[in-house]
Parts: C-alpha cells; sequence; structure tokens
C-alpha cells in the first residue's frame, strides 16, 4: 500500500490541549505505553461521544512525511505492540532499516521483469515481516536511513534517482546487464539512506540485525494477512491483486463476517492489527475530524455544510454487504491506499462500533495522530489486515487451514 494523498495531509495543526501527550518511549526499559489519552470525541465542538471498550498498548506516534512508507511504519508499529504484549517493554523498531531491504528486493524483481514491474517506496506488511525474516531487525537508534540533516523521511528524489538508473541499465548499452549493476545501484541507495548496519550496541549489548531478531522473539511465522472477496474461494488463499504487491504475497480469505469476528476477537484479547484501507472516501476525514465514517447518505449530492456536519453529529452509517464490498474493489472505489494500525475498540452514544486507529502523519490532529474508525468504513474499504495467527478464533483457524 502506498499513501496517495501524503503531500497534502501534511500542513495542518491543530492544537489540542484537551489530548495529553503520550509518554516518551523509553526502549529496553519495562514499562508497557498505552494509547494516549485521546478525547472522548473527534474535534472541538462535536456531539460525538465515544466510550473506550478496548485499549490496547501502542508506541508514540511517528511521522512518514514525505514518503509511501505507511505499510512499513504501521506494520512496525504493530510488531512494537506485539512486543509489549510479550512483556518484551516499549521498543522504538527502524523503519527505513526494513525500507532500505526492500529497495534492494525491488530493484532486482524490477530488472528480472525488465521494466515490467511496480517500483517506488510503496509496498505490503509481508514486506516487512519478509525483512524480519531475511535480514533480522534493528531499533531505530542503531539506523535512521536518512541523512543527519534530514528529520523525517523525504523520498521522492531518490525515488526518481534509483528509477532513473534501473531503466538506463535496462537500455543493455553492452547488449548485457552490467554485471556491477546491483552493487551500482546499492552504492546509490547507501549514497541516499546510508548503509545499514552488520552488527550495532543496544543497552550495552553488541548485536546483528539476525541476533537482536532473535533476543525480541518475534516469529515471522506468527503474522498472518487476511481480507475478504468473493472473486476468491473462502478459506483459501491469494494473491492480492495490488500494484504495491510485487513479492506476491497470499493473502487468506474469509467472508465479511468472519474478517469482523477476527478483528474484534483480535482486539478484545489484547492484540493490536495492521490495517490497509482505501482512504479516498470523502467519510475518511482523519487529518480535521479524527473520524472516518460511511454515512447512509450519499455525500456526493450533499452541500459543503452538510459534510461537515457528518462530522459534528452522529447520523445513520450504511449497512455494508459481501457484494457492496466487491463491486467497490472491481471497478477501483476501493484501491489500496494506506496501511495504519488498529489498537482497541470504543463505541459512540448510539452503540455504533468503532476502532481506535493509531496513524503515522503525525499528532497535528485533534486526537493526537489519532482517529476513530466506524466499522461500516471498516467492512466496506478494508483491503487487507495483518493479525498475529493466534488473535484467530479457533474454528475459524481451522476452516483458513492455520
Amino acid at each position: 500500500m502506498k499513501q496517495k494523498i501524503w503531500n497534502s495531509l501534511l500542513a495542518v495543526a491543530l492544537i489540542s490541549t484537551s489530548v495529553m501527550a503520550q509518554k516518551p518511549d523509553s526502549p529496553g526499559s519495562g514499562n508497557v505505553a498505552t494509547t494516549p489519552d485521546i478525547p472522548l470525541t473527534n474535534k472541538a465542538g462535536s456531539k460525538y461521544q465515544f466510550t473506550i471498550v478496548k485499549d490496547n498498548g501502542a508506541t508514540s506516534v511517528k511521522n512518514q512525511f514525505h514518503s509511501g512508507t505507511c505499510w512499513c511504519f504501521s506494520t512496525q508499529s504493530f510488531l512494537e505492540s506485539e512486543l509489549m504484549r510479550m512483556g518484551k517493554g516499549t521498543v522504538n523498531l527502524s523503519q527505513m532499516f526494513v525500507v532500505h531491504n526492500m529497495y534492494l528486493l525491488k530493484a532486482q524483481n524490477y530488472i528480472r521483469y525488465q521494466g515490467h514491474a511496480n517500483f517506488g517506496d510503496g509496498g505490503e506488511p509481508h514486506d516487512v515481516i519478509n525483512s524480519l525474516r531475511m535480514f533480522g531487525v534493528v531499533p531505530a537508534s542503531a539506523y535512521l536511513g536518512m541523512p543527519a540533516t534530514m528529520e523525517k523521511p523525504e523520498l521522492s528524489e531518490q525515488d526518481n534517482v534509483l528509477h532513473a538508473m534501473l531503466d538506463a541499465m535496462l537500455k543493455l548499452p553492452e547488449g548485457h546487464l552490467d554485471p556491477n549493476w546491483f552493487e551500482a545501484y546499492k552504492g546509490a541507495l547507501d549514497g541516499y539512506m546510508g548503509k545499514v548496519p552488520t552488527e550495532f550496541t543496544y543497552e550495552g549489548k553488541t548485536y546483528t540485525p539476525q541476533s537482536y531478531a532473535k533476543y525480541l522473539g518475534l516469529n515471522p511465522d506468527d503474522y498472518v494477512e487476511i481480507t475478504s472477496f468473493t472473486h476468491h474461494p473462502f478459506y483459501s488463499k491469494f494473491i492480492l491483486e495490488v500494484a504495491d504487491n510485487f513479492e506476491n504475497g497470499e493473502v487468506y480469505n474469509v467472508p465479511l463476517d468472519d474478517l469482523q469476528k477476527i478483528t474484534d476477537n483480535a482486539l478484545m484479547n489484547g492484540y493490536t492489527i495492521e490495517w490497509g484501507s482505501d482512504v479516498s472516501e470523502p467519510g475518511f476525514d482523519a487529518r480535521k475530524s479524527s473520524l472516518a465514517i460511511m454515512p447512509e447518505a450519499d455525500m456526493g449530492m450533499m452541500t459543503a455544510s452538510q459534510k461537515d456536519s457528518l462530522f459534528l453529529n452522529p447520523v445513520p452509517q450504511k449497512k455494508i454487504t459481501q457484494e457492496m464490498r466487491q463491486e467497490a474493489f472491481d471497478n477501483l472505489a476501493t484501491t489500496d491506499d494506506h496501511g495504519m494500525q488498529i489498537t482497541g475498540i470504543a463505541k459512540d452514544q448510539t452503540g455504533q462500533e468503532y476502532y481506535i486507529v493509531k496513524n503515522s502523519w503525525g499528532t497535528a490532529n485533534y486526537c493526537k495522530g489519532y482517529f476513530y474508525l466506524s466499522q461500516p468504513f471498516y467492512l466496506y474499504k478494508t483491503t487487507s489486515i495483518m493479525v498475529n495467527k493466534n488473535a484467530i478464533p479457533a474454528d475459524l483457524r481451522k476452516k483458513m487451514g492455520i
């Protein structure tokens, strides 16, 4: 997934004194962080009143800034919550270590397909898990992945330069691929991001990325991706047909009711969820309103003031069916836009269920980097989720063959 609208969502700073800032992470301290005390409404003047049903731990909100690396930020945050759940304390993992690794794999893939493949900073949650399996993992303190003068990731120039390099190499001026192409490419990548560490010191001990992953105890085989579409058989796996799935990762396919059961079971039992979704709907307003809703009424027929009122006053929301979901995916109304982390469950005063979502756009919105996601929006617009397989109800695990 690759956030399509990140550069239009960076400038607004909405400061709320009703939100307590989350305590800074203390890597390895053993102190378990929790979701910050977000307001029980979504914006100033709103009549939405939320009750927290379940709140699971998460590390501090990060900012992907000028990059399409939501897939990495959300999945690393998901793994950080896994470490907290496992009693490992609060650890910040390096996103850019994973991004660097994936740029290497994407280049090899692009060359093998002679340029007929996706290339860029987008990706999928399984890319993070595959990086963990192949390369290990490092804490954020061990690898920044950007020049020291840069505070937040900006990858557009890097993308353009690396892409142009690969296209030039594919012109085969000598009639074949230069044997040094990969080293030349890696040199340019390292020039932008810095070389990844082969070993590092963390809390007085020396690790390699592989030994640090072993120390943390993260098992790549514990994590599965799940979706719900009818163009493939239920309770089977298929390759999700989205552009950023360059590794052809497979997802489990379940009916929509089961997707909801898995989601609620995971959250109620202390697990969090990596969530991929379309965010182009007019009901998605995480930045200004800290809310994502799917109103029953057609927003396309509303005036601006009518639309604004939806984010201030609870309204009836659509009843989502399997057929609606499939149609939206088939006609490209639902696309693979953005990755986030779901950390808990809430309800509004009407009884409508919402999920508590941690985003990676910084903390400038009313809920300090979080927002409330209605269940109808989730059921309609989810492209896939990642969960710990142990969070899936036993009967569904059996049906899925896990």
